[in-house]
């Protein structure tokens, strides 16, 4: 459907759906990113204590934000 033939409405619930969608999407990249940090700054018995290993945690960190 082109914007020319949507109604005001249906214009503007398209619009606020779309910027949910960006909303969430950020949120969950700043959250993977996040805790990507973290997991890297952990020491070995952390890691132990949640079964990694420090090659598995690097890996995991190194990733960027956007790839699940």
């Amino acid at each position: 459907m082109s914007v020319m033939n949507m109604d005001a409405g249906s214009f503007h619930r398209q619009r606020s759906l779309t910027l949910a969608l960006t909303l969430r999407h950020l949120g969950e990249w700043w959250q993977r990113s996040r805790s990507r940090y973290e997991l890297e700054s952990l020491g070995e018995a952390d890691l132990r204590d949640i079964g990694l290993s420090s090659s598995e945690a690097r890996f995991e960190g190194s990733k960027p934000f956007w790839a699940a």
